[in-house]
This record gives C-alpha cells, sequence and structure tokens, in this order.
C-alpha cells in the first residue's frame, strides 16, 4: 500500500507543478503536428527530404530551428552491410552519432601531413570532421547484417558561418570531371584515352557496394583521389584513432527510471571550438525526465527507440502569435527541437521505454534548471515569496516540496498516456474550431458578398434613380427653354405687330386729316364761289360729318376686326371702300374729278394693304414652317440623345452583368478549390487519426473497458456540443431573419423616403408651371390693358378731333343766321 502511494504521488506533483507552471506562463495551448512552423518544431520520419536512394542505403535530410538563429540542417545516413558512401569535400564542421552498425571512417584534411586517417564505429560512437575535409564511410559485412545508421548534424564553429545556399558537401568525382580534359590531361599526366574513358564513363551514385569499388576506379581515379584524400583505397599509411563511445561513458545520472549523460569539449576534446555538444536520456517504462529547462542551450533530439510524449512551454514573454504551447508524440527516427529558456518534459508510456539523444547548441556549462525533484530550483527560493507568487498558502508550498524524494528522472505511471489523451482532445477541439472558424468565415465572406452585392444593386439603382432625375429635370428645362423661346417669339411678334399696327393707324390718321383738311378747304372754297347755295353746303357738311362719324366708327371697327383676323379687316376695307363709293357716286355730279382721283388712291392704298397683308401671311406662314422645321430637328436629336443614352445604358449593365458573372465564377471556382484542399487536409487528419487510433487499439488492448467509458463521456460531450451547436445555428438562423426584416424595413423606409422626394419634387413643379401660367396670365392682362387704354386714348384723340372741327365750323353758322336775319 505504501508503495502504491508513493508511485501515485509523484503523478500528482508532477501535475501541479505542470498547472501552475501552465498558469504562470501565460500561454495558448495548442498540440498538433500541424503547428511545426512555431517555436518547438516538429520533423516526423516520413518528412524527412530524401537525398539519395540506393538498394546500399539512402541519405534524407532535415532542417530545424529553435526560432533565435539560422536552421541547423541534419543528415541520416543508412548504409547496407558492405556499402560505401563515397568521398566527398565538407563546407561545414559534421558531428556524427553512430546509432546502429559498424564500418569504418576515413578522411584527410590540411592539418594532417600523414595523408589519411582512419577510425573504427560503431554503435554509440561520436566524432567530429572539420570543414575542409575529404571522408567516406564504409559499413562492416556482418553476419547479423545490421544497417549502419549514422545522424549528423552540420554546424557553425566559432569562427565560420555554416550557409545552407552552399550545402553540406560536394562530391570529389563532380569536382574533378567539372574541368575539361586538357585540364585534366596536363595536372594528372596522364594520356588522352585514359581522360576520354573517365568523361564517358557513367554517373556512380553516392552509396555503391564495397564489392564494386575495386572494379570502378583505375588509374585516374586512384591518382584523382590520392590527390584529395591519399591513398584510400588499402593504402599502408592510414593513422589510427579512436571515437568516443556514449555507452562506455558513465551517466551524469542514473536511477531505476533511467539514466542521461551528455558529452561535452571536457569528455570530447574534439568539441574544442565547435558550438555543438551531444546528449542522451533512456527513459524506463511509465517514466519521465521532471519539468525543466536550458539556460544556455537548445536542444535538437533524435528518437532512438521507442516512443513517448513532449511538452514544452513558451517563456511568458512570448506573443501567443509566435510561441504556442505544444505536446506531440514522438516515435524512433522523429526530430523535435526545444529552444532555451522553454520549460520542457518528456516521458515514456507504461509499455515501452523512450531513448533519444540529440544535439545541444552550446558545449559551455548547461545546467539544466529543474521545476520539479529532489533538485527543484523553487526548493532555493524563499517560501513565503513562491506562496506570493502561487497566491496559495506557505502549508501548500510546504506540502508541494516535501514528498519527492528523487530527482531528474522521476516514476511517472501513464502520465504519457494522459498527456496523449489530452492532446487528441485538444486536436479534435482544434479542429472543430477551425471548422468552425471556417464556417464563419465562410458565412462571413458570403454576408460580405451579399452586401457588397445589394451596395452595388442600390448604387446602381441610385445612379438610374439620379439618372432618370436628371433627364427629367433636362427635360423640364429644356421644355422650360422652349417655353421661354416661344414667349419671346410670341412676345417678338406681338410686339412687331403692334407696331405695325400703330404704324398703319398713324398714316390712318394721316389719311383722315389730310381728307379733313381737303374737305376743310372745299367747303371754304364752295362757300366762296356759291354763297346761295349755303343751304346746300351745310346740308352737305352736316351729311359729310355724319359720313366721317359713319366712317370713323367704320374704320374703327375694322381696325378691331383686323387685329383679331387679316381677312376681317379686308371685308371691313372693302365694305369701307364700297361706302366710299357710293357716297363718290352721290357727290358725282359736283365733284367727279376729286372722287376719281379719291377712288384711285384708295384703290392703291387697298391693293397695297392687300398686298402687306398677304405678305405678312406668307411671312408668318414661313416663320411656322421654319419653327416647326426647328421643333421637328429638335424632336429628332432628342429621339437620338434618348437612343444613345439608352445604348450606354443597356451596355454598362451588360457589362456590369458580365464582371457579375465573372465574379460569380471566380468565386465558384475558389469556392471548389478550397473545398477541395479541405477535403484533401480532412483526408489526412482522418488518416493520421486512424493510424493513431490503430495504434492505441494495439496497445491499449487491456484497456477496453475505460476506452468504452470514455468514448461513451465524450459521446455524450459530443452530444451536448452538438446540441449547442444546434441551438447556436437557431439562433443564429433567428438572428439572421432579424436582420433580413430590419434590412427590409430599412428598404422600404427608404423607398418612402423616395417617393415622398419624388411628389415633392412633382409638387414644385408644378407649382412653378402654376407660378408660370399666373405670370402669362398676369402679362397677357396687362397687354389686354395696355391695348384698352390706347384704344381709349385713340377715342379720345378722335372726339377731341371732332370737337374741334366742330368748333372751327361754328362761325360760319352764326354768320348765316347772322345774314338771315338781315334779309
Amino acid at each position: 500500500m505504501l508503495k502504491q502511494q508513493t508511485l501515485v504521488f509523484p503523478f500528482s506533483v508532477f501535475a501541479a507543478l505542470f498547472l501552475l507552471a501552465s498558469t504562470t506562463f501565460h500561454s495558448v495551448e495548442s498540440h498538433s503536428h500541424r503547428h511545426a512552423s512555431t517555436v518547438g518544431r516538429l520533423v516526423l520520419k516520413h518528412q524527412r527530404k530524401l537525398l539519395t536512394q540506393t538498394e546500399h542505403g539512402e541519405i534524407s535530410t532535415a532542417s530545424v530551428t529553435d526560432g533565435a538563429k539560422p536552421p541547423y540542417h541534419l543528415q541520416f545516413i543508412t548504409l547496407e552491410p558492405n556499402s560505401v558512401f563515397l568521398p566527398v569535400l565538407l563546407h561545414a564542421d559534421m558531428l556524427l552519432f553512430v546509432h546502429t552498425g559498424s564500418g569504418a571512417l576515413s578522411w584527410t584534411d590540411d592539418t594532417d601531413d600523414d595523408g589519411m586517417q582512419n577510425v573504427k564505429i560503431r554503435k554509440g560512437d561520436i566524432y567530429r570532421l572539420h570543414q575542409g575535409s575529404v571522408f567516406y564511410v564504409q559499413s562492416s559485412l556482418e553476419a547479423e547484417r545490421e544497417r549502419l545508421r549514422i545522424y549528423a548534424i552540420f554546424t557553425n564553429t566559432e569562427d565560420d558561418i555554416y550557409e545552407a545556399a552552399v550545402g553540406a558537401y560536394s562530391s570529389i568525382t563532380d569536382m574533378v570531371l567539372g574541368f575539361d580534359s586538357r585540364l585534366l590531361q596536363a595536372a594528372f599526366k596522364v594520356p588522352d584515352d585514359v581522360i576520354e574513358e573517365m568523361m564517358r564513363a557513367s554517373r556512380t551514385p553516392a552509396i555503391i557496394n564495397a564489392v564494386q569499388k575495386e572494379k570502378m576506379f583505375g588509374e585516374l581515379q586512384a591518382r584523382v583521389l590520392k590527390a584529395f584524400a591519399g591513398e584510400f583505397l588499402g593504402s599502408i599509411h592510414k593513422k589510427k584513432t579512436k571515437a568516443y563511445n556514449v555507452f562506455e561513458a558513465d551517466p551524469d545520472f542514473e536511477n531505476c527510471n533511467g539514466w542521461s549523460v551528455t558529452v561535452d569539449k571536457k569528455d570530447l576534446h574534439l568539441l574544442k571550438h565547435s558550438n555543438i555538444g551531444i546528449f542522451m536520456v533512456n527513459l524506463t517504462k511509465g517514466s519521465m525526465m521532471a519539468p525543466h529547462w536550458n539556460p544556455r542551450a537548445s536542444e535538437i533530439a533524435i528518437v532512438l527507440q521507442g516512443q513517448g510524449m513532449v511538452r514544452v512551454l513558451c517563456s511568458s514573454n512570448a506573443k501567443a502569435s509566435k510561441c504556442r504551447n505544444m505536446r506531440y508524440r514522438v516515435e524512433e527516427g522523429d526530430v523535435f527541437v526545444v529552444p532555451r529558456f522553454h520549460p520542457m518534459a518528456q516521458m515514456s508510456f507504461n509499455n515501452d521505454s523512450f531513448v533519444f539523444m540529440g544535439f545541444s547548441t552550446s558545449t559551455k556549462k548547461n545546467h539544466p534548471q529543474f521545476l520539479a525533484g529532489k533538485r527543484s530550483v523553487l526548493g532555493s527560493l524563499d517560501k513565503k515569496v513562491l506562496a506570493l507568487s502561487f497566491n496559495v498558502p506557505n502549508a501548500t508550498i510546504d506540502h508541494l516540496l516535501k514528498p519527492q524524494k528523487e530527482s531528474l528522472i522521476l516514476d511517472c505511471t501513464s502520465c504519457a498516456e494522459e498527456e496523449e489523451r489530452l492532446m487528441e482532445e485538444e486536436i479534435e477541439r482544434e479542429i472543430r474550431e477551425e471548422e468552425e472558424t471556417r464556417k464563419k468565415k465562410e458565412r462571413k465572406r458570403r454576408e460580405e458578398e451579399e452586401a457588397k452585392r445589394k451596395e452595388k444593386e442600390e448604387e446602381a439603382r441610385r445612379e438610374e434613380e439620379a439618372q432618370r432625375r436628371r433627364e427629367e429635370k433636362e427635360e423640364a428645362w429644356r421644355k422650360k427653354e422652349e417655353e421661354v423661346k416661344e414667349r419671346k417669339k410670341d412676345e417678338a411678334r406681338r410686339r412687331r405687330e403692334e407696331q405695325e399696327e400703330a404704324q398703319r393707324q398713324e398714316e390712318e390718321k394721316e389719311r383722315r386729316e389730310e381728307k379733313t383738311r381737303r374737305e376743310q378747304e372745299e367747303a371754304w372754297r364752295q362757300k366762296e364761289e356759291h354763297q346761295k347755295r349755303v343751304r346746300e353746303e351745310e346740308e352737305a357738311k352736316r351729311k359729310e360729318k355724319e359720313k366721317a362719324q359713319r366712317k370713323k366708327e367704320e374704320e374703327e371697327k375694322v381696325r378691331r376686326r383686323k387685329e383679331k383676323k387679316c381677312k376681317e379687316r379686308e371685308e371691313d376695307e372693302a365694305r369701307r371702300r364700297k361706302e366710299e363709293q357710293e357716297e363718290t357716286r352721290r357727290q358725282e355730279k359736283e365733284e367727279k374729278e376729286r372722287r376719281e382721283e379719291r377712288a384711285m388712291r384708295e384703290q392703291e392704298e387697298a391693293r397695297r394693304q392687300e398686298e402687306e397683308c398677304q405678305r405678312r401671311a406668307k411671312e408668318e406662314e414661313k416663320v411656322a414652317k421654319k419653327e416647326a422645321k426647328e421643333r421637328a430637328q429638335r424632336r429628332k436629336e432628342e429621339e437620338k440623345e434618348v437612343r444613345r443614352r439608352k445604348e450606354e445604358k443597356a451596355k454598362e449593365k451588360e457589362e456590369v452583368e458580365a464582371q457579375r458573372r465573372k465574379e460569380e465564377q471566380e468565386e465558384v471556382r475558389r469556392q471548389e478549390k478550397e473545398e477541395k484542399e479541405r477535403r484533401e487536409e480532412k483526408a489526412m487528419i482522418e488518416q493520421e487519426k486512424a493510424r493513431r487510433q490503430e495504434k492505441e487499439r494495439r496497445r491499449k488492448a487491456m484497456k477496453e473497458e475505460e476506452e468504452v467509458k470514455r468514448e461513451e463521456k465524450e459521446e455524450t460531450q459530443r452530444r451536448k456540443e452538438e446540441e449547442v451547436e444546434v441551438r447556436r445555428r437557431q439562433e443564429e438562423i433567428a438572428k439572421e431573419r432579424e436582420e433580413d426584416k430590419a434590412r427590409r424595413r430599412r428598404v422600404e423606409k427608404e423607398e418612402a423616403r423616395r417617393q415622398e422626394e419624388e411628389k415633392k419634387e412633382r409638387r414644385e413643379e408644378k407649382a412653378m408651371r402654376e407660378q408660370e401660367q399666373a405670370q402669362r396670365q398676369e402679362e397677357e392682362r396687362q397687354r389686354r390693358e395696355m391695348e384698352e387704354k390706347m384704344e381709349e386714348r385713340r377715342g379720345h384723340e378722335e372726339k377731341k378731333g371732332l370737337e374741334e372741327k366742330s368748333e372751327e365750323g361754328g362761325p360760319s353758322r352764326v354768320q348765316e343766321e347772322a345774314q338771315k336775319q338781315e334779309e
């Protein structure tokens, strides 16, 4: 019972510590392999890039980063038994670790004058080659035929910087055959046929079988390799050395839960002036490397055996967009990176051990700082300050730090399983959140597109309405201008007629005055010559006055009728002439010559008036035709302009429709592409999930009942979430309906406002027309009043003339009466 409590209690301490650490760092947790671009980068085995692959071996590569420095370049070299990795020239320092198998590493560099050096390598060996070295590797021929697996990192030194664009190394063969034949012949002092044979030979792969190497290299190849790398094919001057084996070194820490070892420049002099160290950790089943961080180095780890869970936290000052807390499951061949100052913990599963090695990015003194265990940094802090930091009582801190007696590597049964369960739950939650986010974005995009479409339609409607209003205003202004022009023309024509009428009346007045003067002269002459016929002359004068009065009345009637109609003036004039002719016939015996002369003058005047009337009629007809022609021309131009505007409007509408169809097609293609990408991503996620579920079923065969309960719990949770989702969707639908209703109300309100504006404009136009009509009526009334005043003035003048004429004839009557009295 005590032992069981001892096993369970560390897990509770670990859980409490991680909960507090997660709370302290204020990080947003996300634990999926899809977040490979964030800090804590993970490269799975199948994600490596394959450089070379033959039946005798392969080379793959991966580049990882800690977020602070340029990417680190890793290569994974696998050789089948009795195979050779052909010579290459290193461009950067190479630090290698032998995972499995054995063989020989041969190299030469510019620091050695003894030719080729050779070292036997086996499982667990570590070795470093400097940049500028030429090396090759040959695997051993062993009975168990275990492959030679080498993990290498190419890094910067303290003085030089590794350039990824140049590459890690160059093939010696490519370097030699890059020169032309003549230069090679002069350099190696060999016949032409040897150079030609080399040039014609097919290029060999980077890894070949060791049996073939003697057949493939001739005299020139031997000279080339000797010139670059020494006698690597069986040279008797090989300088032997020995590699450092990590399995033979004493562990830095070891207990029943596992062991760990680190290698720096104190342990291996070859690491001097290098910025890379090596470490290895072996966790037994159900164990954990206690939560810790590295203050001086980042870790680049490679899983050698088994599988486990890795938990990495961000620093408290890291931005959520650049760093996310992660937990992920790793297996043999996977690579993961933990930057410095990032708390981490590695855990093994209950049914398998977890072994990983790695490269640390600094060979300086790097003492990992542990949060839990006997060596916890929390124990060195003041407990009161620690309690204030976690906002808990001092007793809680005492209870937290006292129970754990182990350090560094702790017992943690089912910790990895619990972490994996949390990871899968978070992955599923992320998938749901991403799907929800995608749906929200899609819905928002559709709403924005609908809003844009409605905005475009509203804009087009407003433009059409504005265009219609402009056309109506232009039409109103055009009509108004035409009316003004018509009024001006009518006014000009009326003034012209008034001037002509005034001129005619003036001429008529002059004729009447002339006639009156002649009549008066004739009367005085008759009175002087025919004294005896005074009574007859008086009678004649009376008749003449009556005739003149009648004539004036007739002339006034004729004048008024002529204002209404030219034809009536002609008839009145003819009737007047007829009456004058009749009156002339009555006086024919006494005034024959005067009557003929007056008749001739009146006929001439009538003919002149007739011609004048006809001329005015022709001019008016000509003006009317010209105005009708101008109106027809303007009407044609207006119709042409209306057709042109309609055509432009139709063309613009077609262009808008074509653009809309094009946008719809592009949108359909984009949606299809997004749907395809979503299906592919979903398929990949489902495949990954299926693979993990399959492994989980094999690994957890003894826990089916617990799994069933968990699935039932998850199903219940999922149903609850689905119910919540259904309610949320119903709320969204109701909200969308409310928004549609509000939008319709806004549209109806806008339409009512527009109709009110149109009614207002129509009322204003009607008021303007009524005002113009009233103005025209007022002008017409003023014109009539002016004509009446003129007629009244003419009547007054005629009456005054008659009175004056009567006064002039007064003395004759007095004299006649005086004469009668004398008689």
